[in-house]
C-alpha cells in the first residue's frame, strides 16, 4: 500500500515465538511519523500473513526498511528463512528490480535452467487484510528447445495473465529469474530488444500490403518464432472501428505517420474512444469514482484508478480499470506504470469524455418511484424516528412490513457481498455492535463512521434498503484510509472487512478478551480449529466451540458482549462437515476462566476440572467436565480414570466458605446472524424473533435487471422451514440429503462461514 513503510525482520525478537526472522511488516506512513517524534526503541508493526489481525511491538534493532518494490518481490518467496536471506544477498533483489517484460531470461525449474522471455510482471492473488502487499511473480513463456517444459498456458486459478502455448508457461518468483546477460537488463536477442522499445499504450503506424493504419499497441508476442505486435485498430480494412490486428514487428512503425510523412505522437485513446464532450458532471470526478465511458465497442465501465496530464496532452487524463478486458495494459502507459490492475483492464482516456456510472441512477430509478434524492434520502435518514442520527434495529413485528421483500436490504455491486451481508447481519435486528456507531473517533475517521451511520445503518433500518452506491462510498473512504488497495475491486473475507473498521479505524475495545496460560489475549473474531483425532461428525456450535477451546487450552477471561465464530473450514471452498448444526443458545459458563461453576453431576459447587475427561463417551457430548471433590474422586477410581489429572479450578473467595449448594446463573449468549458462503458469494440468515421459525434470508444479489449496463436486485425473505430442520433429531437431520432441504435450509446448515452471537447482559459501550 503506498501510504504504508514496510519491514523485514532481520532478527527474531527475545520474547516472540509467534514469528521468525524473514517476517515482512508493515506501519502506516502517518502513524509511523507521529511515533519516531518520540525516539521509540519499539514499533506497533503488522505481519503479513498473521491471523490475529493485531499489531506486535518490535524493536527497531530487529528490523531494516524496505521499498514496497523489494517488499513485493520478496512477499513472493513462501518461507520466511528464504526471504531473509535472498534480502541479505542483495544482489539478485535489486536486479529484479530491473527487470520489464520482453527482457529473456533463464527461468530455475526442476532442477534446470530454461530459456525464456518475461511475459508478466505482477501479482497473483488480490491483496487481503492478512496479506496486505501480494507476492510479485513473474509470468514467462519459454522458447527454443525449452518450449513444452512449463506447467501452464499463462493462467493462474483461472485469471489469465498472458498467453503462450501448452506447457510454455511457468509462474516464478524472482530468486528463480536471471537476465540472460546479468551486465544489463535488455534482451540479448536483437529482435527481442526491437519488440521491448513498443509497449501497450504506444500508437503506431502498420503497414497492411501497400497501405498503411493507425493503432495502438495491446502487447509485443512472439508468433510462429517471430516477433508480432497485436494492435488495435483505428478502422479494418473495411471501414469499421474496434478491431485487432496482430502484425509482424518489421511492418509497425512507432509513432502515426500522416500524410506529409511526418511520424508524430498521438494521444492513445484517440483510436477506441468517442470524444464527443459529455455534459459537464458538477459532482466531479476523482480517483475511485466509478464511471462509464463511451468505445467502440460500446458503453464500457470502470473505476477511475488515476488522473493527470500525459506527455504531448495538456488535458486531464483520466486512467481508467475496465470492468471488461476492453482495454490495452495493465495500468503502464509507455512503460510507465501509473497504476496496478490486471492486463487489459487499463484504458486511458480525456476525464471530460468519463461520466457517472448510470447504472446505480438506473438502480434507484427502478426500485421506487418515490425514492428520495440522494441528498433528501441522506438528510431524511439522519432525522429519521424523530432523532437525529439515532434508528433503533428492525424488531420482530417490523420484520415483515421493513424488510420483507425484492429490492430490500443492501444493494450488491461488483464483488460487495462480503460487506454487503457482514453489514445486514450486524444492523438489520441487532444493536450488539451499535458502539461503533456513536463512539468517539480521531477527526479523519469520522467521515466514515457518518457514512456507516447516516447512509448504512439508518436507511437500513428506517426504510429497508440501501443503495449500492453507499457501500461503495464506504468501500472508497476504507481504501483512502490506505489499509488495502483493492476494496473497491476485490473479493474479501468479512473477517478482513470487520478487523480493519474495529481495530485499525474505528479503534472499537476487542470484543474477546481470552486467557491462555495465565496470560489474556485479545481479538475481534474467534477462528475455531480442530484437532486431528476430534470425533465429531454432526457438530453443533456449542461442540465446535468447546472443542477448539480445549485443544487450544483457552478461557474466556470475561463474557464477551458479541462473540464472532469462524466456523472450521479450509479456505472458502473446502468444509470440514458437510452440516453444522446452529446452537440457538450458547451456554459458556464452563468456558469462563473465573467464577464459581456447577459440578456436572451434582450440581454442587465445582473445585476440579478434567481435560482427559472431556471425550470420554460416558459423559455428556457438550460441556467441560468439572466435579466437585466427591465426585471426582469416584469418577478417577475407576481404572480407566485413575491415570487423568484433574486440576482445582480458580473459586472466588467466600464461596468455599458456604455449606448450602448454590444455584448458579448460567452465563449464555444467543444467536442472532449466520454469514453464509457457496461459490465466493456471501448471503446471511437472521433470527429475528423468539419463535422457532423466526428467520429471514437475505443475499445482496439475488438477481439481475440487464446486462452489462444493468443492477443487482437484492432481496429479504422469510425462511420458516429452518425452524423445522432445528426440530429434527441429530439422526434424522444427518439423513437429509442437502439438495432436497426445503427452502434455503441447505445453505444455513451446510455453507455457515461465521456465526454471530450476543450478550444480553452485557454492554459493549465501556
Amino acid at each position: 500500500m503506498a501510504s504504508d513503510l514496510y519491514f523485514i525482520v532481520t532478527r527474531k525478537p527475545e520474547h516472540q515465538g509467534l514469528f521468525n526472522a524473514g517476517r515482512i511488516c508493515s506501519i502506516s506512513q502517518h502513524k509511523h511519523t507521529s511515533l519516531m517524534r518520540r525516539s521509540p526503541t519499539k514499533l506497533p508493526l503488522f505481519l503479513a500473513g498473521s491471523r490475529t489481525h493485531l499489531d506486535y511491538e518490535i524493536e527497531l534493532s530487529c528490523i531494516e526498511q524496505l521499498s514496497a518494490e523489494k517488499a513485493e518481490l520478496l512477499q513472493g518467496l513462501s518461507e520466511d528463512a528464504d526471504r531473509l536471506k535472498w534480502f541479505r544477498e542483495g544482489d539478485a533483489l535489486q536486479a529484479a528490480l530491473g527487470l520489464t517484460v520482453g527482457t529473456a531470461v533463464t527461468v530455475e525449474e526442476g532442477g534446470e535452467r530454461l530459456r525464456g522471455v518475461i511475459r508478466y510482471i505482477g501479482r497473483l492473488t488480490g491483496a487481503s487484510y492478512s496479506s496486505p502487499i501480494p507476492g510479485t511473480f513473474f509470468g514467462i513463456e519459454l522458447q527454443g528447445e525449452d518450449q513444452g517444459k512449463g506447467n501452464t498456458v499463462g493462467i493462474h486459478q483461472y485469471i489469465t495473465y498472458f498467453s503462450c502455448k501448452k506447457d510454455c508457461g511457468i509462474f516464478a518468483p524472482f530468486s528463480r529469474v536471471r537476465p540472460v546477460v546479468p551486465s544489463s537488463l535488455s534482451p540479448s536477442n536483437p529482435e527481442l530488444s526491437q519488440t521491448d522499445e513498443l509497449a501497450p499504450g504506444d500508437r503506431v503506424t502498420y503497414f497492411i500490403g501497400d497501405e498503411y493504419r493507425h493503432g495502438m499497441v495491446l502487447h509485443v508476442q512472439e508468433k510462429d518464432g517471430e516477433p508480432s505486435v497485436r494492435i488495435s485498430t483505428d478502422t479494418d480494412e473495411n471501414g469499421k472501428r474496434g478491431g485487432e490486428v496482430d502484425v509482424p514487428l518489421l511492418e509497425v512503425a512507432k509513432g502515426e505517420k500522416s500524410d506529409s510523412n511526418v511520424l508524430f505522437t498521438a494521444e492513445p485513446e484517440s483510436m477506441d474512444v468517442d470524444m464527443t464532450p459529455v455534459e459537464k458532471y458538477s459532482g466531479g470526478l476523482s480517483v475511485s469514482s466509478m464511471v462509464e465511458v463511451d468505445l467502440a465497442k460500446g458503453t464500457s465501465y470502470g473505476i477511475v484508478r488515476w488522473t493527470g496530464t500525459l506527455p504531448g496532452c495538456p488535458e486531464t487524463m483520466a486512467g481508467l480499470e475496465l470492468d471488461d478486458d476492453y482495454g490495452v495494459s495493465d495500468g503502464t502507459f509507455k512503460s510507465l506504470r501509473l497504476f496496478q490492475c490486471p492486463p487489459k483492464k487499463a484504458l486511458f482516456v480525456k476525464l471530460r469524455t468519463c461520466r457517472p456510472d448510470s447504472r446505480f441512477q438506473s438502480a434507484s430509478a427502478h426500485c421506487s418511484k418515490t425514492m428520495l434524492k440522494p441528498d433528501d434520502a441522506e438528510r431524511d435518514a439522519e432525522h429519521s424516528a424523530g432523532t437525529p442520527g439515532t434508528v433503533p434495529p428492525i424488531s420482530t413485528e417490523q420484520v415483515s412490513q421493513i424488510l420483507l421483500g425484492r429490492m430490500k436490504g443492501i444493494q450488491g455491486n461488483y464483488n460487495s457481498c462480503y460487506m454487503d451481508a457482514t453489514l445486514f447481519s450486524l444492523f438489520s435486528c441487532s444493536s450488539a455492535l451499535d458502539a461503533m456507531l456513536f463512539k468517539s473517533t480521531e477527526p479523519q475517521d469520522a467521515p466514515i463512521q457518518r457514512t456507516l451511520l447516516h447512509n448504512i445503518v439508518n436507511p437500513l433500518r428506517n426504510k429497508g434498503f440501501v443503495e449500492g452506491r453507499h457501500i461503495m462510498k464506504l468501500r472508497q473512504q476504507i481504501q483512502e484510509h490506505g489499509y488495502c488497495q483493492s476494496f473497491t475491486t476485490d473479493e474479501k473475507d468479512p473477517e478482513e472487512f470487520l478487523t480493519v473498521i474495529m481495530h485499525h479505524i474505528l479503534a472499537l475495545d476487542p470484543l474477546l478478551q481470552l486467557s491462555a496460560a495465565g496470560k489474556v489475549q485479545e481479538s475481534y473474531c474467534y477462528q475455531i480449529f480442530l484437532d486431528q483425532n476430534h470425533s465429531l461428525v454432526l457438530p453443533t456450535v456449542q461442540q465446535l466451540l468447546e472443542h477448539s477451546f480445549h485443544t487450544a487450552g483457552l478461557k474466556l477471561a470475561e463474557v464477551p458482549p458479541c462473540l464472532i465464530l469462524q466456523m472450521p473450514r479450509f479456505g472458502k471452498k473446502f468444509k470440514m462437515f458437510d452440516k453444522i448444526v446452529p446452537s440457538l443458545e450458547l451456554d459458556i459458563t464452563d468456558l469462563l476462566s473465573e467464577g464459581p461453576q456447577q459440578c456436572m453431576l451434582c450440581g454442587d459447587l465445582a473445585q476440579t476440572e478434567c481435560t482427559d475427561c472431556f471425550k470420554d463417551p460416558i459423559f455428556s457430548q457438550t460441556g467441560f467436565k468439572i466435579f466437585c471433590r466427591t465426585c471426582s474422586s469416584q469418577v478417577h477410581s475407576h481404572p480407566q480414570r485413575r491415570s487423568h489429572q484433574p486440576v482445582p479450578l480458580d473459586i472466588p473467595k467466600g464461596y468455599l466458605s458456604r455449606s448450602t449448594p448454590h444455584c448458579l446463573i448460567r452465563d449464555k449468549l444467543e444467536l442472532f446472524a449466520v454469514l453464509c458462503i457457496e461459490t465466493s458469494h456471501y448471503v446471511s440468515f437472521i433470527k429475528y424473533g423468539p419463535d422457532s421459525k423466526d428467520w429471514i434470508f437475505f443475499d445482496s444479489m439475488a438477481d439481475r435487471e440487464g446486462e452489462r449496463d444493468g443492477f443487482n436486485i437484492p432481496e429479504v425473505k422469510a425462511c420458516p422451514e429452518v425452524g423445522m430442520y432445528l426440530e429434527m433429531s441429530p439422526a434424522e437431520l444427518a439423513n437429509q440429503v442437502p439438495r432436497d432441504m426445503k427452502g434455503v435450509a441447505k445453505r444455513l446448515f451446510c455453507d455457515a462461514y461465521m456465526y454471530l452471537y450476543q450478550s444480553t447482559s452485557m454492554s459493549l459501550y465501556r
